[in-house]
């Protein structure tokens, strides 16, 4: 269809909707840079991206956000931005957008200006959006759902944008620059972290504030944690059919303000929080790390609401099916945000570089990132709009850059497909190491090259062992303590008859389904997540915690408590009060991992033997033996032994110990003979038993090479030793 059939088959104009209060300010062009609204002297210049509007008007609201004060057209139009500067507006000012222009879904436009639109580029909303009908540009119930305008005027009911003051007093604030290798990240969610602390002010709980608190600042880096991996921030909207059902978009990955700090984390409604916390976790040494949801938005497919894409550009923002009507969907959310398009992939890079240079952030997190890695054709692709922008972006080169490797488009599973300079979420490494400690057969070598950094992996792209971002728990899926304790998912609460969440989890309850009080099963599961924890820090690649595992936080069996605002998602620090014991063995073991530089090293190893017989790596059976090749693909053989020579160290390092590890992940006693190897004569010092805890150097246990070692069903040990010079 050509340019003129499709203006010629429009819908019939719409009147301007009616202003509630008198004549409009006055507004001169401004300029169509920055996009957003921009506070400057004398004024705010707002700049907005729309190509479908034939009129884009501003709505400026009184301090309530309920009534309409005043309605100015933008007058300035260039290149598809619609831009004008209203003098007299200052910081705190509320404000939402109209845009008129066609409404006809089956050519893929929905501008409805009866429906007040977000600021893509906003700083602040005015309060949290929950799903309501207001937020739907047509009308519900009717039979052409859609393909008809509701003509009710919503902005009563929508939030308002806020103008902000971007100037923060950061001091002396420094981004603590922790090389990837080195660093521990815990995945965590703002809310769900201090709702329950002890010691707080009530209005600090659950938000920003609340995890720059002095005691939360304190548990942190007592455990050694490098970096915070904060679940979505950006401003999200709660699902109609979760808030008619008494629950919430828990998580928040129903993004829409890819600018401004979701309300509900703000205990005053000050975006500043967010840069006190940051502030606070970088005077401890802390990195802020954030997960970013550009693969989607909170509209939803076609019939989803209109909230500001849908009704500003939809077929600039989304990714449209041939029919223009419906979305394509790579996510499972119902629309896929199209970074093929300039203004799209402009929103997300000029994003990225807010929260970097104004926000301090120190990276991100990427959820579903191959779906920001399509091309225009809808192929992952190294060379693609969005990873090319990021590979020659000056700011974003020196921040941490984390995908979430998958999506659910064709060709979606993408673990190890990233280019260099990227860092990935290792499904793959989750799933061999709980393969592993339940006991599965034939899952030795697999586990043997997790524990190497996956080299398998991603060493075919160059890439070094700091690609795979290690996890064998994340808020996607059971907790540790729920890992050790159910076979099976046990999602009730949320309201779809158990139908959602993995329904194949690799998990073992070691012997009971859920609670128990059995001691010998209650030393079992304590054990099991000991072993997780060692084999998680001993890993070569980056360790990730999800947050509570350390204090044997439970969900009950719910798998995916995305929806679960509430003490099924919260910390319960009174549990930690009696987890000591765990809380300690998990700091120990990360301070361990700091300690012994062969385990953190970024490069990969060969096992190939030096002009003494020496090597990075070698392998040895339950008898002291080099393993061989039959006893590599035994499937019933699950004990094995590792020794990791520290001389291999880089040469700017302190060589530190080697560490020999055992494992043995089967059902029954195993007693080890401990290898004779080249160049480590010294006797071994016994750290980690996992059948018993952690041991300080001064109490550790002494083995001398060919010694017996005993071994409890399913556990593991770590020993170092300074070799000779």
């Amino acid at each position: 269809m050509t340019a003129q059939a499709v203006a010629t088959s429009r819908s019939p104009r719409v009147s301007n909707p009616p202003a509630e209060s008198g004549a409009p300010a006055a507004c001169a062009a401004g300029r169509p840079w920055p996009l957003g609204a921009t506070l400057e002297a004398g004024g705010v210049n707002f700049a907005v991206y729309a190509s479908s509007a034939e009129r884009v008007e501003l709505c400026l609201f009184a301090e309530g956000g309920e009534r309409e004060e005043r309605r100015v057209i933008l007058p300035g139009h260039t290149d598809d931005i619609w831009h004008g500067f209203v003098p007299g507006l200052r910081a705190g000012q509320r404000y939402g957008l109209r845009v008129h222009g066609p409404y006809e879904p089956l050519h893929g436009w929905r501008c409805n200006p009866y429906k007040l639109l977000l600021d893509p580029y906003a700083k602040a909303l005015d309060r949290p959006l929950r799903g309501a009908a207001w937020q739907y540009g047509y009308p519900l119930g009717q039979d052409k759902r859609d393909l008809h305008m509701d003509t009710r005027d919503n902005a009563a009911y929508a939030a308002k944008c806020v103008i902000v003051d971007s100037r923060f007093d950061w001091g002396k604030d420094r981004p603590p620059g922790t090389p990837m290798e080195d660093s521990v990240f815990y995945e965590v969610h703002v809310r769900g972290f201090s709702k329950q602390l002890p010691d707080l002010p009530e209005e600090v709980r659950g938000t920003f504030l609340g995890l720059a608190s002095e005691p939360a600042v304190a548990h942190l880096k007592a455990l050694g944690i490098t970096a915070v991996q904060l679940l979505p921030v950006h401003a999200f909207n709660d699902e109609r059919r979760l808030v008619e059902l008494g629950l919430a978009n828990y998580w928040g990955y129903n993004s829409i303000g890819f600018f401004a700090p979701d309300p509900r984390y703000l205990s005053k409604g000050q975006p500043d929080e967010f840069r006190t916390m940051v502030k606070a976790l970088h005077g401890a040494g802390i990195e802020v790390i954030l997960d970013v949801v550009y693969n989607h938005s909170c509209e939803g497919n076609h019939l989803g609401p209109t909230l500001a894409f849908k009704g500003l550009d939809n077929r600039s923002y989304y990714r449209l099916t041939d029919d223009y009507r419906h979305y394509v969907d790579y996510t499972g959310t119902g629309n896929t945000l199209n970074t093929s398009h300039p203004a799209m992939l402009r929103l997300c890079m000029d994003s990225l570089r807010y929260w970097v240079q104004e926000m301090h952030v120190d990276g991100f997190r990427f959820d579903l990132a191959p779906a920001l890695a399509r091309n225009a054709s809808g192929g992952f692709d190294h060379r693609g709009p969005f990873l090319s922008a990021v590979a020659q972006d000056p700011v974003l080169k020196h921040v941490k850059m984390i995908a979430e490797p998958w999506d659910l488009g064709e060709n979606g599973y993408q673990v190890g497909g990233f280019p260099i300079g990227w860092s990935e979420w290792n499904g793959q490494y989750r799933d061999r190491v709980r393969d592993y400690w339940r006991g599965e057969e034939g899952s030795l070598g697999d586990f043997a090259a997790a524990l190497c950094g996956s080299a398998d992996i991603y060493g075919h792209s160059r890439r070094p062992p700091r690609a795979s971002i290690n996890l064998i728990t994340v808020h996607d899926g059971f907790t540790l303590q729920d890992l050790v304790s159910y076979n099976e998912k046990h999602n009730e609460a949320n309201a779809e008859d158990n139908r959602d969440g993995e329904s194949h989890n690799r998990s073992w309850n070691c012997g009971v389904e859920g609670p128990t009080g059995d001691p010998e099963i209650l030393a079992f599961r304590e054990r099991q997540k000991r072993n997780f924890l060692t084999t998680l820090f001993a890993s070569r690649g980056v360790p990730l915690l999800l947050g509570g595992d350390e204090m044997g936080r439970t969900q009950g069996g719910n798998n995916n408590a995305y929806c679960q605002d509430n003490p099924v998602s919260w910390f319960d620090w009174s549990k930690a009060r009696r987890s000591d014991p765990l809380i300690a063995f998990t700091s120990d073991v990360i301070r361990l991992r700091r300690e012994l530089p062969v385990l953190r090293r970024n490069a990969w190893l060969t096992g190939r033997p030096d002009e003494a017989g020496r090597r990075d790596i070698g392998w040895y059976s339950v008898w002291g033996l080099e393993m061989t090749g039959e006893e590599w693909t035994n499937p019933a053989v699950r004990c094995v032994a590792a020794v990791l020579d520290c001389r291999y160290a880089h040469p700017e390092e302190e060589p530190g110990c080697s560490v020999l590890l055992v494992f043995n992940a089967t059902g029954d006693e195993a007693t080890f003979t401990l290898p004779q190897v080249p160049g480590h004569e010294e006797e071994w010092a016994l750290r980690i038993y996992t059948g018993e805890g952690h041991f300080e150097e001064a109490a550790a246990r002494r083995y001398a090479p060919g010694a017996k070692l005993e071994m409890l069903p399913h556990s593991m040990a770590l020993l170092t030793q300074k070799p000779r010079e």
